[in-house]
């Protein structure tokens, strides 16, 4: 399932959403239902999020890995995991871009392909996509507080 988005982050230049984005302290409070995002090195990050997708709730248990960076405009990830309590396992691979449109206004963009198999996989992509396209919108509204609050 291939999901696809777009925003933009005013005031704040490109370097230092680079910067702020990298961070696992960062990640653990724009991502909406994190409860542990922890850095294992400068690449790895083990992440425990709970999420509520149809009629139940989830939690997802996985390892990302940045696994190419081209500081400040891109990033790749892949990462594997499971839906805890046996609800089916997952890979994703995210890909971020991030270009100036002027020295405070950044533009993201960002690919996302996620393989999802099991009980999670059954409530089909028309839900996992309203889902994706919410978590995307909370992300992006609480990463761009975060660098407002930063300055």
């Amino acid at each position: 399932m291939i999901i696809e988005g777009k925003f933009n982050i005013k005031d704040v230049p490109i370097q230092k959403v680079w910067d702020t984005m990298l961070k696992a302290d960062t990640l653990a409070a724009v991502v909406p239902g994190a409860e542990k995002i922890v850095a294992v090195d400068d690449k790895t990050y083990d992440c425990l999020v709970k999420q509520s997708v149809g009629p139940i709730s989830v939690k997802l248990q996985f390892q990302m890995v940045l696994t190419e960076k081209r500081p400040p405009n891109y990033i790749k990830a892949e990462g594997k995991g499971e839906a805890l309590g046996k609800m089916g396992t997952f890979n994703v691979v995210l890909e971020v871009n991030m270009k100036e449109v002027t020295p405070k206004d950044i533009e993201v963009s960002y690919v996302t392909d996620a393989n999802i198999v099991g009980k999670l996989a059954t409530f089909g992509e028309r839900i996992m996509r309203a889902k994706a396209k919410t978590i995307g919108e909370e992300i992006t509204k609480n990463l761009q507080a975060k660098l407002s609050a930063a300055k």
